[in-house]
């Protein structure tokens, strides 16, 4: 390196000076022709590997061709188990009709197959495999293991298989029925193709999505996947009667509730025959990425020319960036569809493709036409609300233990075995079947749980002194421990009609319904005090007959009838009484009394929970009787525990039909003896079921309950604040604890 001087400047220029002559006067080397490179035959072992990389370009191509096997197997359940995205492990069980011991030798050879015996087989086939390459492809780019049983075999067989051929005779074990395959160490000879596949979340992700696809079609087969050593599966669907019924078991209700039916019809007038039928997502659906999930003959493909038409048709009705979901079954002449023209399947060439596909876009198009007259945005923000909900609580700060020491391990004895977070009831999901009548507007648990958290205590609470007054004296009256109990209790299940399990910590107490429900709606309706949605009565109630019904269920000597006028009186007071503060009622509390004196609205105190109407007169005679209307304190007060008290969850008025109960619901009918000619005229009496009357008694228990476990103790977990008088007015019983059930233990 020089210093800048211009002696060195001057010397590094004779040098390259030097060089430059050096260069010009060396002779250019002379081009040596050379002979053409020899064509060889490559060994079978390469052509093998070569093609098993074109045919397996990921584990989930892997995954595609088990389950397109077990398929056509005439298998009615396919269960997949993951590890490390495929690469480590993939297992395929079936119940299909397994593989006999005399073709195990040649299973996995290339071009072996059963589908088919000569080229024009294939214009004809019915089978998702025809080719006889994938089992081969993968025992040359992994290690192989197959377990089969056919029917009527006493046993099944398990051999292994590496470069096509097996690595030992079939061996005999005890198997069930169908066949099982594992694939071991995928792409362990391929480096470089293995180390592009190190993300094993995003080919799981693909695993998911391949077989939640396969679910909503083959609704006649049973699919699950899960993660190796998972409990829970992360695909798992039943045997449905219907594709709906399959789309919402696989993609949840929000997607199934924004759908419409599509189907096309063509014959061979119009050139190009086929039937199409299938659902499409209507303007309610709001997604960033295009699902389309195609079905051309039972075969999982794709057509990015459809896809194209359909988004274009879309681009028009949904927000923007919006994109649809689509599930289409495509059927039509076999020789139509040309299914070998990719190594893994996943296209195919259609004739007349073009036309079916413009009937498809147009036939879209016009169902979108004649659906899109509302539209909602309630999903997002529900999302949203989860989101956060969800980033608050991984997000909470945890303090470091000093360098290393290890996590204090916690006593068995005192070890809280379950998650508050979690709201499902783990008594009932063991010793009850669930309700199948229940209505169809409560049969989203997410739903529910989403809309409770969705409605946070509103902050614009009308500026009233009176109302602050009754908020601040909610606050200042919270029992600490108890508020503790209730935000990080488990709810486990119903012990009788009032009191239900919970546990806290290492604890478990009775927990009485009636009176936490009772305090939740009142101070919910403080909190929502001129801010309510909504119950519109279809028909409705005239005030003084259901007062007069009230006064009648309350008076312990029905048969007097000489107080019948006194409680006609005293019900038209106080339906005038309600009448004039009408105006009160309705903007304060969303209770409307027409000039007529019927009652047609109700507020909502809590969403997704409507109060039993059998209990409507009760109320209305609380309001009339027990409110101080002249002092505006005392006066909201009693409103908001008349309405407390309304929509608490008191059992039903119906005995519970559950146990002895049943016996409230036997009548006796007459029936004639005709079996001996001498009691002519003889009547006996027998005892039967009012089967109308237990089905409403059972409905209206299995709905109490269902709102106890899925809207009360989500919302008292968000809202409640018990009060100090619960500690000790018996709402919350303590019954057990683990550290003395374990002493107890010890003794024995």
């Amino acid at each position: 390196m020089t210093d800048g001087s211009p002696l060195a400047v001057a010397m590094e220029e004779e040098e390259y000076t030097a060089m430059s002559m050096e260069v010009e006067e060396s002779p250019s080397p002379s081009i040596v022709p050379r002979d053409p490179p020899k064509i060889q035959r490559l060994e079978e072992s390469v052509v093998n590997r070569i093609a098993a990389g074109e045919v397996i370009q990921r584990p989930v191509s892997a995954v595609k061709e088990l389950v397109e096997n077990s398929l056509d197997a005439d298998s009615s359940s396919i269960s997949v188990t993951v590890k490390d995205g495929g690469l480590k492990l993939i297992q395929v069980s079936d119940d299909g009709h397994g593989i006999r011991r005399e073709d195990l030798p040649i299973l996995c050879e290339r071009h072996t197959t059963s589908k088919l015996s000569k080229y024009e087989d294939l214009f004809s086939l019915s089978s998702m495999g025809f080719r006889g390459e994938a089992l081969a492809s993968m025992t040359y780019v992994a290690h192989v293991t197959v377990t089969t049983i056919t029917k009527g075999q006493i046993h099944g067989h398990r051999v292994s298989y590496r470069d096509g051929v097996m690595e030992h005779e079939p061996k005999a074990c005890a198997a069930v029925k169908g066949t099982q395959i594992m694939v071991e160490n995928l792409f362990y000879n391929m480096i470089a193709r293995r180390k592009t596949l190190q993300n094993s979340a995003d080919d799981y992700g693909k695993i998911v999505d391949l077989l939640s696809r396969m679910a909503v079609h083959h609704n006649n087969v049973s699919f699950s996947c899960r993660k190796h050593g998972a409990v829970k599966a992360d695909v798992h669907s039943v045997v449905s009667s219907s594709r709906l019924d399959s789309i919402r078991s696989v993609y949840g209700v929000s997607v199934a509730r924004s759908l419409i039916k599509v189907e096309v019809s063509s014959g061979e007038s119009s050139g190009c025959a086929f039937y199409m039928e299938g659902f499409v997502s209507n303007s309610n659906y709001v997604a960033k990425k295009t699902i389309l999930v195609l079905f051309i003959n039972d075969r999982l493909v794709e057509c990015s020319a459809l896809k194209r038409a359909i988004e274009i048709v879309y681009a028009a009705t949904l927000p923007k960036a919006s994109k649809p979901f689509v599930y289409m079954s495509i059927n039509l002449p076999r020789e139509h569809v040309d299914i070998n023209i990719h190594p893994t399947k996943k296209e195919v060439s259609l004739l007349n493709q073009e036309i079916m596909i413009e009937m498809i876009q147009s036939e879209v198009e016009l169902k979108l036409r004649n659906t899109n007259d509302t539209r909602t945005f309630e999903e997002q923000k529900v999302e949203y609300i989860q989101s956060t909900l969800k980033s608050s609580r991984s997000d909470t700060p945890v303090s470091p233990l000093p360098s290393g020491q290890k996590t204090p391990k916690v006593p068995v004895h005192k070890m809280v075995r379950t998650d508050s977070s979690d709201p499902a009831g783990r008594l009932h999901a063991f010793l009850q079947p669930k309700p199948h009548n229940l209505p169809d507007n409560i049969s989203s648990l997410s739903a529910v749980r989403s809309s409770i958290r969705q409605r946070r205590n509103p902050k614009e609470t009308a500026d009233l002194s009176s109302v602050q007054e009754l908020l601040s004296g909610v606050d200042s009256c919270c029992h600490p421990g108890l508020l503790d109990t209730v935000r990080n209790c488990t709810y486990v299940g119903m012990a009788d009609d009032v009191f239900a399990l919970v546990q806290y910590q290492t604890h478990l107490y009775l927990a009485n319904v009636v009176n936490l429900s009772k305090e939740l709606m009142y101070q919910q309706t403080l909190r929502r005090f001129a801010h309510f949605n909504a119950i519109q009565l279809s028909d409705p109630a005239p005030l003084s007959e259901l007062i007069l019904l009230a006064l009648q269920e309350e008076d312990l000597d029905p048969e007097n009838y000489e107080k019948d006028h006194l409680k006609e009186r005293i019900a038209e007071m106080n339906t005038e009484l309600l009448k004039e503060k009408t105006e009160m009622l309705e903007e304060y509390f969303n209770v409307f009394i027409d000039s007529d004196g019927n009652l047609s609205r109700l507020p909502v105190i809590l969403d997704q929970y409507t109060p039993d109407m059998d209990r409507v007169p009760e109320f209305l005679l609380c309001l009339g009787n027990d409110v101080e209307w002249e002092d505006e304190k005392a006066c909201f007060q009693g409103v908001s525990a008349a309405i407390g008290n309304f929509y608490a969850m008191h059992p039903p008025l119906l005995p519970n039909p559950s146990g002895d109960g049943v016996r409230f619901y036997t009548k006796t009918s007459e029936k004639s003896s005709q079996e001996n000619p001498a009691l002519e005229g003889y009547v006996e009496m027998e005892s039967v079921l009012d089967q109308d009357l237990l089905s409403d008694a059972e409905n209206a228990w299995a709905q109490r309950e269902w709102s106890i476990q899925h809207v009360l103790f989500p919302s008292m977990r968000l809202f409640l604040k018990p009060p100090a008088s619960m500690a000790s007015n018996g709402t919350f019983v303590k019954v057990a604890s683990l550290e003395k059930l374990y002493k107890i233990f010890e003794r024995c």
